[in-house]
């Protein structure tokens, strides 16, 4: 049988210094020294980023009364140069401390979107924030970095938005040493640190979701901070070397490369610092940004840290076939039920 030709991909791939491939050890106490290990080269990948406050300083926007819920709007002063804004939505009367997600909106090159996101059925069966509320969640979510209100707000000034705006914050960043998508991080670590301090949040009891570039953010947010309980990330589970062989680098933008990274690891090595809380995976099997091969190879290397623990029902991957980059009916679903049975029915106070 002949066989297939090299490809260019290939050729990149065998001449570069990727590291070999990562395995978890066999015992739990060989596992947890790992993860320190991992988790502390994962945080140094990202770049030199400005110390976050011990308390974010936030100021209320408004106020107002949304009939099943209160809406708050606020923002922070992220201390490295932006302010970030956001939205906060309370359940009304309840009579104790409430679970809360923390809802990352996507990328889509919609720039001006950022966390109306959450007030829309776009991307989405249903309008995320409003849903979550009237369910009984605490409801966070701010404008990442070039999005929304912080479109055009970049190096670059107020006439440079969009991908150009995105391009400069990139190119700005690793002038200074770090990486944007360190800096996107950082200010969702900040408003998590908002949100579990807020009185009517069970810090206990917080969870993360989005779809997309929400997604990612979700995971790598649950890989840095055990604050998270529990995750659901539909439509992006991308294995970098999958990428690259599938020629998929054009599938995500710049803001999401972190130098030197395969040089250490893949995407399986930031998952598995989730274990063993649990998390839920909704991809499609037609999304190019997140090869099937790929998504294979960090089940069958995430799923033995859960097994550490005894926790392998905690780990979850559903494939939909013939289905691309989108939000089902069905995912919606299970996104609901995941975070029901985690927060709410599985919870022990």
């Amino acid at each position: 049988m002949a066989q297939a030709p090299e490809t260019a991909s290939l050729r990149w791939l065998e001449a570069a210094q990727i590291a070999p491939e990562f395995t978890v050890p066999p015992t739990r106490q060989e596992w947890e020294k790992q993860r320190n290990t991992v988790r502390t080269q994962l945080s140094q990948l990202l770049g030199n980023l400005p110390a976050r406050p011990a308390t974010p300083v936030v100021q209320t926007v408004f106020r107002e009364d949304r009939g099943d819920y209160i809406l708050e709007k606020f923002q922070f002063d992220n201390k490295a140069g932006a302010t970030v804004p956001g939205y906060l939505l309370l359940p009304k009367h309840a009579d104790r401390k409430s679970p809360a997600i923390l809802y990352c909106h996507w990328h889509g090159g919609q720039y001006d979107n950022g966390k109306e996101e959450i007030f829309k059925a776009e991307h989405t069966p249903e309008a995320p924030g409003p849903t979550l509320v009237k369910r009984g969640y605490v409801v966070l979510a701010i404008d990442a970095y070039c999005f929304g209100e912080r479109n055009g707000q970049g190096p670059g000034g107020s006439d440079e938005k969009g991908g150009n705006g995105e391009m400069s914050a990139s190119k700005f960043n690793l002038w200074v040493g770090r990486t944007l998508w360190g800096m996107i991080l950082r200010d969702d670590l900040m408003a998590l640190d908002y949100l579990s301090s807020r009185p009517e949040v069970d810090s206990n009891r917080i969870g993360v979701t989005g779809i997309s570039m929400g997604a990612t953010r979700s995971w790598w947010l649950m890989a840095l901070d055990e604050r998270l309980k529990v995750g659901v990330s539909v439509a992006c589970l991308t294995r970098y070397r999958d990428l690259i062989l599938h020629e998929g680098l054009k599938q995500h933008g710049i803001y999401y490369y972190v130098p030197g990274m395969l040089n250490h690891f893949d995407t399986e090595a930031v998952i598995a610092l989730v274990a063993p809380r649990p998390i839920l995976f909704l991809t499609g099997d037609r999304d190019r940004g997140s090869p099937v091969d790929g998504i294979r190879t960090i089940e069958s290397k995430v799923r033995p840290a859960y097994r550490l623990y005894e926790k392998e029902n905690h780990f979850q991957s559903v494939v939909y076939p013939n289905v691309g980059h989108e939000y089902l009916p069905d995912m919606w679903e299970r996104m609901l039920g995941w975070m029901d049975l985690q927060l709410k029915h599985s919870f022990v106070p």
